[in-house]
């Protein structure tokens, strides 16, 4: 083979550890300067090696990537093998539900179920389900668990069928902790090893923060569920050659800074540096006093600044972080001598490597900080948030702000059970972002006792969690006796799970829900999670700051964001002496002390050890290779391969179009498929409701994702949700639309099944990063099932596009200065885009016809978003499962007696 040249054996003192293919061989054979890449091209370099073969076509693919320039036109595309995949519950079981379906295709087509398997490992850590209905009762954590087992049953004996019918695939059960800290603290191997061949790991996972392992020096990255099942399926992850931004970070943090507050500072810096859909490196001196935990705040936020990766190239503190978690020294040892073997070892210092462009971070800097009212982007220094929120109160929605008229904050004395604008109800500890860190972590318990001890409280109807993402976290803080002053202060543990951060959060008391819904209050969540976007964390509350653990904690005892934390008391102690954010903050030593002690890799090897979980075990779970679909109103075979055809089916134009919906700027995917509460009054409450389902056995849109029936009336029905079509209100009233051309008002489910009797193809209109936030697939799948033949935005977030392409959804850019404000679209249009029937060819330029109700005729260009030439291919097999099955059926017929690899 081609590749086997390039194959040198790598060691110690010690002896030979392994075989790897050598980047250094590569480039002594005149490949190009690869010894001057990014360090994340030269992982992606050596996948493309390994699973070369003497094609001229790989080795062209070879030269290309190790060839890389900087500045170049970014045309071609790249396929990657990542070594595992990564799933979360939420994600995890519509995609179980879509290889269950194609199993059930590929039967129907006369092969055999069992040739549809795993070709990698894939490990799913169920953590995304559980809610906070229990957060001040002292068993609040076995009390949660119980309700999490009770209402997803169905789901979790899903889930156990899986695991008995696809080899590969391991589950981490409820209770483990969240998704990408078990990852980071347990799963990662190190280095991904076949027999004697070792590799870099890599990893893609169905959730966008997939890429918090990036701190340990592991490439990895979000994908959607569609895009997952095809390297389950062994192939391979495409994507254009990236630009690389290399982010060059001098100096250090000065006490009392935190990573969040870093991590915070580089969203805001870098969603304006537009580094969407690049590959982000750290190099420079300052990455030395980073931790892994700290780059580990940094790396998860990646999807926040729109990065496909932000990666920390492997060095002593990624070996010092293996040691600290537990893994044994040959995994260290091995670790070191492959990257220092094909030299990869080591942060890169500026000048060292070449980058499309620099970006450059003082550490000395950065200051404590937050983000929101309803963005990650949205940096606010502490010091002014309280004049921001007071401001953002006064202005109009359209101007970002919330439309109400200031009153003055009354004393509490005049009616202590009255809220008021600026009130915090949610104060959460959640999210891997921040309890994978145990300096954030042991901050806010520092602080906590402080406040204990000067004899602070936190107020009751604020709904106070601890939610860590490891029991490894609940155990160093007991070790240092911090764990008690977080209880104290309404900070118990509630789970290990996702919670808030997901929109979890639970219900607040019935009072406060109806006084903040009767009175128009902006009401408040702080959270040291990751995403605050409108709706997501509680319908109820429209302001969400994120921040640091031990500010969660400030803010908490506060009880409000309209608070100057610099000059303002938190409160009084039991003198009536008033009680400031700086005397309560941890000083140097005594977070060095509590880092010193809770310093032991003993916890992180008990914490992952296999044991058996009488709930989980418990479960009832079907077995067999095909799932025979029992009746379920969370488990429902989808429609996408239903009735499917050997050939490919013949792709036609959309013509006399309807807009389903107009849309304005930065449109998440919680926007369009929410992941929270479902309202009795929404469509998909209807359903339910229909279907005999008890208004307190709705659940979540997130634990209803293996039923298309709940999911395609979720589609658009986030009620923060502004669709431009209707009249401008105060208020936003998602899951709404009209029918044209009577302007017949309706759900958007109904108002789309009746276009789609009357055979109306459909289109969605955007402005800029549609589609930011979660890799949630059914984002894309709800608009498939409503009938939408294309979404036209401004520009797309990678996740998202990617998707649209796997559904057969196709993803189009406005050029210039078009939008639907220059086109002066209102939703009575009609639109033609005729060029389908010519073929598809990635990027290319195409023209929407606009037919306006006054009889005028406009004309615009778009262009293609489908980038590369596999995702032409999957889009004309009608998307990318179709493709899939067909693509095991064809290499099934070449070899009938074996199973297609």
């Amino acid at each position: 083979m081609y590749s086997e040249r390039y194959v040198r054996t790598f060691g110690s003192a010690a002896g030979v550890i392994g075989r790897l293919y050598s980047l250094p061989a590569l480039e002594r054979d005149g490949y190009g300067d690869i010894s001057r890449l990014p360090v994340s091209l030269r992982v992606l370099l050596e996948s493309l090696l390994r699973h070369a073969d003497s094609t001229p076509a790989c080795e062209a693919q070879l030269r290309q990537l190790a060839g890389w320039q900087p500045q170049a036109l970014r045309d071609s595309d790249v396929p990657f093998m990542p070594a595992r995949v990564l799933l979360q519950d939420f994600t995890g079981v519509p995609l179980l539900c879509d290889l269950a379906a194609m199993r059930d295709a590929v039967h129907a087509l006369g092969g055999d179920a069992g040739w549809l398997v795993p070709q990698v490992p894939v490990h799913l850590v169920v953590d995304h389900s559980v809610q906070v209905d229990f957060f001040r009762e002292a068993n609040a954590l076995a009390l949660n668990m119980a309700q999490e087992y009770t209402r997803n049953a169905e789901r979790y004996g899903f889930i156990k069928w899986g695991v008995q019918a696809f080899d590969k695939l391991q589950v981490s059960p409820p209770g483990r902790g969240i998704v990408h800290q078990v990852n980071l603290e347990h799963l990662a191997p190190g280095l991904g090893r076949r027999g004697e061949v070792c590799f870099p790991d890599s990893v893609v996972g169905t959730d966008s923060h997939t890429t918090m392992i990036n701190a340990l020096g592991v490439l990895g990255w979000g994908v959607g569920g569609i895009e997952a099942e095809a390297a389950i399926l062994g192939l391979p992850v495409t994507l254009l050659i990236p630009d690389v931004v290399g982010v060059q970070l001098e100096q250090q943090l000065p006490h009392g800074v935190s990573a969040t507050d870093l991590a915070l500072a580089l969203t805001a810096i870098l969603r304006e540096e537009n580094v969407l859909d690049c590959f982000v490196e750290f190099f420079g001196a300052g990455c030395a006093s980073l931790t892994v935990p700290d780059r580990a705040t940094l790396a998860n936020m990646a999807p926040e600044y729109g990065a496909t990766v932000a990666f920390f190239p492997p060095d002593e503190q990624s070996v010092a972080y293996l040691a600290a978690t537990g893994r044994d020294e040959a995994t260290q040892l091995a670790f070191r001598r492959y990257y220092q073997a094909q030299n990869m070892f080591g942060t890169p210092l500026p000048g060292m490597l070449h980058y499309s462009r620099t970006v450059r971070i003082d550490l000395s800097r950065i200051q404590p900080c937050v983000a929101g009212p309803r963005l990650p982007q949205e940096h606010k220094p502490l010091g002014i948030v309280k004049q921001d929120f007071l401001l953002s109160l006064g202005l109009p929605v359209s101007q970002g702000g919330f439309g109400q008229v200031t009153a003055p904050r009354l004393p509490l004395a005049a009616n202590p059970a009255a809220l008021r604008h600026g009130d915090i109800l949610i104060a959460a500890i959640t999210s891997c972002t921040n309890t994978a860190n145990p300096g954030s972590m042991l901050a806010a318990g520092l602080l906590a006792r402080n406040a204990v001890l000067r004899g602070l409280r936190v107020a009751p109807h604020i709904k106070t969690s601890l939610a860590p993402g490891s029991r490894v976290v609940s155990d160093y803080l007991a070790r240092t006796d911090l764990l008690a002053p977080l209880g104290i202060l309404g900070f118990r543990v509630v789970a290990y799970g996702c919670t808030t951060c997901i929109g979890n959060a639970g219900p607040l008391a019935p009072a406060l829900e109806a006084q903040v819904s009767q009175q128009g209050l902006v009401c408040v969540a702080v959270l040291s999670g990751n995403r605050n976007f409108e709706a997501r964390i509680h319908p109820a509350l429209r302001a969400n700051y994120l921040m640091s653990p031990a500010l969660v904690v400030a803010y908490a005892l506060a009880g409000r964001i309209d608070i100057d934390l610099a000059h303002e008391p938190l409160g009084h102690d039991a003198t009536g002496a008033p009680v400031y954010l700086h005397e309560l903050w941890p000083s140097p030593l005594d977070t060095g002390l509590a880092l010193q002690q809770a310093g032991h890799s003993q916890p992180y090897r008990q914490a992952y050890l296999p044991v058996q979980q009488p709930q989980w075990a418990a479960l009832p779970a079907l077995s067999g290779p095909c799932y025979p679909w029992p009746p379920s109103s969370y488990i429902v075979r989808p429609p996408f391969v239903d009735q499917l055809a050997l050939a490919c089916p013949e792709i036609r134009g959309i013509y006399q179009a309807r807009a389903l919906v107009l849309l304005g700027d930065a449109i998440s995917t919680d926007h369009i498929s929410p992941a929270g509460p479902i309202a009795a009054d929404s469509c998909a409450g209807r359903y339910l409701h229909e279907q005999g389902t008890a208004e307190a056995d709705f659940n979540s849109y997130g634990s209803r994702r293996g039923n298309h029936q709940v999911m395609m009336r979720g589609c658009l029905a986030n009620p923060r949700l502004v669709n431009l079509m209707l009249p401008p209100d105060n208020e936003p009233q998602g899951g709404i639309t009209l029918h044209q051309p009577d302007a017949q008002r309706g759900f958007i489910y109904d108002i789309a099944m009746r276009y789609r009797s009357e055979q109306v193809p459909l289109v969605v209109f955007a402005g800029h990063n549609y589609g930011t936030g979660s890799s949630r697939d059914w984002a894309a799948k709800g608009m498939a099932l409503l009938g939408v033949r294309a979404v036209i935005a401004r520009s797309f977030e990678r996740i998202h596009r990617s998707n649209l392409v796997g559904m057969g959804v196709l993803p189009l850019e406005f050029q210039g200065q078009d939008s639907v404000a220059s086109l002066q679209l209102h939703g009575r249009e009609l639109f033609d885009l005729p060029f389908i029937e010519d073929g598809i060819r990635p990027g290319m330029l195409l023209t929407l016809q606009i037919y306006y109700p006054n009889g005028q005729q406009r004309s615009c260009t778009l262009r293609l978003r489908i980038d590369t030439e596999a995702e032409a291919t999957y889009y004309r097999h009608g998307g990318l499962m179709p493709y899939l099955v067909r693509t095991l059926m064809s290499k099934a017929s070449l070899a009938p007696q074996q199973v297609p690899a």
